[in-house]
């Protein structure tokens, strides 16, 4: 994986990257003309399990526009995003950030887990897909949307491929459909090409929507 550091945060991105758009673009039609779009950037992760996680839950059931403010004006109230600061912030300046009662449950929820160790995020490299999923949806607030969120930005995992995202079945929709209604099937015949990497190919097909990548 290369790393680079920007202010202090280390920025991590994959390996297999290259490997994987060649891959996608001799199996894949749209890939062949998506990739050479968005050439010059790629997946990153920012290193940091608790920001991942806390992004996502911010980041769902709404457009990645408004996640984005949110984020930020959540995020202006930490000194530093650590489960500490999260936990000492109150309810009411974060409900004035934009976050929804129901979301600041989830982050004070999600604070509370990693403060009192009960995540143990050093497993996590070594367990596969599934199993990462099956822990971290046992945190409340976390499905299994926000769980695919956190293994394709925050571990890098390949072959991740998030049906229950909008961005992605609309995007699949709207480059392989003409815009018409996509299935959960559908979307899973059109994915069946992209293994071993439905994660890059989830990225470009989020790119041709939101041209500018969201962190997580």
């Amino acid at each position: 994986m290369a790393v680079a550091t920007s202010a202090s945060v280390k920025i991590i991105t994959p390996d297999y990257w290259d490997d994987a758009c060649k891959h996608l673009m001799k199996k894949d039609r749209v890939m062949k003309r998506l990739i050479p779009l968005h050439g010059d950037v790629s997946l990153q992760s920012r290193g940091d399990a608790f920001t991942t996680l806390a992004r996502s839950i911010v980041g769902q059931q709404i457009s990645v526009k408004a996640a984005q403010t949110i984020w930020d004006r959540f995020s202006a109230l930490l000194r530093k995003i650590t489960p500490a600061h999260v936990l000492k912030l109150k309810v009411d300046d974060m409900r004035a950030a934009g976050l929804s009662a129901r979301k600041v449950e989830y982050l004070v929820d999600l604070a509370l887990h990693f403060d009192n160790g009960t995540v143990r995020v050093t497993d996590w490299k070594s367990m596969d897909d599934e199993a990462i999923i099956a822990e971290l949806i046992d945190i409340r607030g976390i499905g299994r949307w926000t769980a695919e969120m956190f293994l394709i930005f925050y571990l890098m995992r390949p072959n991740v491929l998030p049906l229950d995202d909008v961005g992605l079945i609309n995007g699949i929709s709207h480059n392989y459909f003409s815009g018409e209604s996509v299935s959960r099937s559908d979307a899973r015949e059109v994915a069946a090409a992209w293994a071993p990497y439905c994660s890059v190919a989830t990225w470009y097909i989020w790119r041709s929507l939101e041209p500018v990548p969201v962190g997580y």
